[in-house]
């Protein structure tokens, strides 16, 4: 049975503050690029599963129960 890989994608919610988005921003508003607004920065998960029937079911629990904070965050991923 063949590995997959997963790609999840995380991000705070609309509305949840993201200092480290502001930082990136003000950042690069000082290296002249103003034009540069709503910076958001999240996280980028890379892992291989075994391509199985539940895969898509197990990476959704994972997103939920750990890799991502539900209060929030939200996730979307994919199975290549």
């Amino acid at each position: 049975m063949a590995d997959r890989k997963v790609k999840v994608y995380i991000k705070n919610k609309k509305g949840v503050l993201n200092p480290q988005g502001k930082t990136v921003e003000s950042a690069l508003h000082s290296l002249g690029y103003k034009n540069v607004s709503e910076m958001r920065v999240g996280k980028y998960i890379e892992f291989r599963i075994p391509d199985k029937n539940d895969a898509k079911k197990q990476v959704d629990e994972m997103c939920r129960k750990l890799l991502a904070n539900p209060v929030i965050e939200e996730y979307r991923f994919e199975i290549e």
